[in-house]
């Protein structure tokens, strides 16, 4: 119906980069390492979810990667969300995990932890093929491998293709192993618009799963 309460990722950056941010932004909108096509702008001293944007601030609301998890439960399709990481890009296609954090052994969101620490080359991906990308991994029941197939086709046409890879039952996905009876999958970060703005320059303040949006209130890049 593309319409419903999605969760956001929300992040703040100084007004006067405004521009420069979209611009920056434009490219990863276009590219296969983004959640969702649609995004939020909010001005300072207005309400993104249950929040205030601050003072000098703009708040650029992205779709969080969660998101899939919630939509697969309710198709009746359990997804663990195992490790946070950096994707490595070469040649246009992802290769293995360069970094990993647990979700279990982390009280931040590991994504947040890897914008911060520099670590991540997305403008290198996009441009040149060659570079590192923010990801999830994630294990879904192997029975239910068919049918997620199907859910991620259909999510791309609502504006959310940030599932980047579904794997085979039992067998590793960009060399993480996988449980027993389980299938590998990788989803895109919902923070990459916001990591390539850290990499220009731009500084941001992001919140990972910071609120809940109506989808349909979005925008499409």
């Amino acid at each position: 119906s593309l319409k419903g309460k999605v969760i956001l990722n929300v992040s703040y950056i100084p007004k006067k980069y405004l521009s420069e941010t979209l611009r920056i932004m434009r490219p990863v909108f276009t590219s296969p390492y983004v959640m969702s096509d649609r995004l939020v702008i909010v001005k300072e001293g207005q309400e993104i979810g249950d929040m205030v944007v601050p003072r000098g601030k703009v708040a650029v609301g992205t779709v969080c990667s969660v998101t899939v998890n919630a939509v697969f439960l309710k198709a009746g399709i359990p997804a663990v969300s195992k490790c946070g990481g950096v994707l490595e890009i070469e040649e246009g296609r992802p290769t293995r995990f360069v970094s990993l954090i647990s979700y279990e052994g982390s009280s931040l969101d590991p994504l947040e932890v890897f914008i911060r620490g520099k670590m991540t080359d997305v403008k290198g991906a996009i441009r040149n093929g060659t570079g590192r990308v923010l990801a999830s991994f994630r294990e879904i029941p192997v029975v239910c491998h068919e049918s997620a197939g199907d859910l991620a086709e259909k999510l791309k046409t609502r504006g959310i293709g940030g599932i980047l890879s579904i794997g085979e039952p039992n067998r590793p996905l960009y060399e993480m192993p996988v449980s027993m009876d389980r299938v590998g999958m990788v989803i895109v970060g919902g923070l990459n618009p916001i990591a390539i703005l850290e990499e220009s320059g731009i500084p941001t303040e992001s919140k990972a799963m910071s609120t809940l949006y109506e989808f349909s209130s979005l925008t499409n890049y």
